[in-house]
């Protein structure tokens, strides 16, 4: 599929994260106004809760667009989906009749702030990269027990908060908890000093379900694609995980990016997934190429200093897609809702510069990596930036996510000041 021709001139560069093939859905405001249902088009933002008062957009009934976020729209099925896609499409060709009334319903995306683009419902992050599951269990139990017993055969995952997902853009506050080093002959509650990211791709469930999904289902019913960081106080982890999993060490925050790409902009990307090393069972079973090829990036950018581009992968490195994820969710009878949210997992390749976490870059802090200025890092430090980014290149052109970008705060001085 070529790059498709648009009457807003910007969206027709090849590098343009935005172009008409993408159409990303966002929350955005401006100036003196509320926020709003917004769509990505180039260097501008459609207006949509504007443009459906104006009669420009029937998708979805007189009120749908009202709430600033897309979770009404969501909920109304895989048919409207398309069709506000189709008539976005057919509005912003190059040549389309529709130019001059839409115009007045663009928007500078450089003039606007983004908000949350969903309300969150429920946060589940997974455990599907398996290179970033096999490093991390060779630090801690050794290459011959890197991979847990039951990590071939099913997603693993663990029930996350919705309360602290925040949109890129939102600053994050070094937490304290309860940390046990080796050395230590009791626990102490402190800051935590190995504070970590991990690189991973959201999925948004649109429709909602109540009972099993098969994996066919469960693609359908995915709405779209956010680019996710799931912070990770790893000293806070080491302490708690055993044997529930982890509980504050991943309560403090979850960064996304404000565009959802939906699953029809990434369709002329899906790819196979990695080679089964074991089959699984039917319920999980792969229903065609369910994957994506999207590159990764992370940038760290130390307070005052000089970005560096500190890991590229690809999502296509993920062993499990997120159809499986959902389905095996689904599969003891969980109801799933509209705007439930799903983590991949760290998205690390098989070559050490394609690791998602500083946790692996740094190999548990035994061997810090440099940073462009000259500066080294084994975990994240006050001041420090990190953005995710991700594109798919078509031919012609790219579907981008938008930036995932938070900064690490200094711990408060005691955590119960008010």
């Amino acid at each position: 599929m070529p790059l498709k021709l648009s009457w807003v001139a910007s969206a027709n560069g090849a590098d343009h994260p935005f172009p008409l093939n993408n159409l990303p859905y966002g929350v955005f405001s401006t100036a003196g106004t509320d926020p709003r249902c917004g769509v990505a088009i180039g260097d501008m933002i459609l207006d949509v809760r504007a443009a459906h008062a104006a009669g420009l957009i029937t998708v979805g009934g007189t009120r749908v667009f009202d709430p600033p976020s897309w979770n009404a729209f969501m909920a109304l099925g895989q048919d409207a989906w398309a069709d506000l896609r189709d008539r976005l499409t057919a509005m912003l060709a190059q040549g389309s009749d529709a130019q001059a009334a839409l115009e007045p319903h663009l928007v500078a995306a450089n003039a606007a702030q983004m908000h949350m683009p969903i309300e969150v419902a429920e946060f589940t992050d997974f455990y599907a990269g398996r290179h970033h599951a096999t490093n991390v269990g060779t630090m801690f139990r050794g290459a011959d027990n890197a991979l847990p017993p039951n990590w071939l055969h099913m997603p693993i995952g663990y029930n996350g908060r919705a309360s602290s997902v925040v949109v890129s853009g939102t600053d994050i506050r070094r937490p304290w908890g309860q940390i046990k080093g080796p050395g230590d002959d009791t626990p102490r509650f402190a800051p935590s000093q190995r504070f970590d990211m991990e690189l991973e791709l959201g999925a948004i469930v649109g429709t909602p379900s109540d009972g099993p999904l098969s994996v066919q289902d469960a693609f359908d019913n995915i709405f779209g694609y956010v680019l996710l960081n799931d912070w990770s106080a790893r000293d806070i982890q080491a302490w708690e995980y055993q044997p529930l999993g982890p509980f504050q060490a991943k309560a403090t925050a979850t960064t996304i990016s404000p565009w959802i790409v939906t699953a029809a902009a990434l369709a002329p990307f899906r790819c196979d997934a990695p080679v089964r090393e074991v089959p699984l069972l039917d319920h999980l079973r792969d229903a065609g190429p369910m994957g994506y090829d999207i590159d990764l990036a992370v940038t760290l950018t130390p307070n005052g200093g000089a970005p560096t581009t500190i890991a590229r992968t690809n999502a296509n490195a993920l062993y499990y897609s997120a159809a499986q994820q959902l389905a095996h969710h689904t599969a003891a009878g969980c109801p799933m809702r509209t705007g439930d949210l799903l983590g991949s997992g760290t998205i690390s390749g098989a070559e050490p510069h394609q690791r998602g976490s500083l946790l692996e870059l740094a190999w548990g802090g035994q061997d810090p990596f440099q940073l462009t200025d000259g500066q080294t890092r084994s975990f994240i430090e006050d001041g420090d930036t990190l953005a995710l980014s991700g594109h798919a290149r078509g031919d012609g052109f790219t579907v981008g996510f938008g930036a995932c970008v938070g900064t690490l705060l200094p711990a408060l001085a005691t955590p119960y000041a008010r």
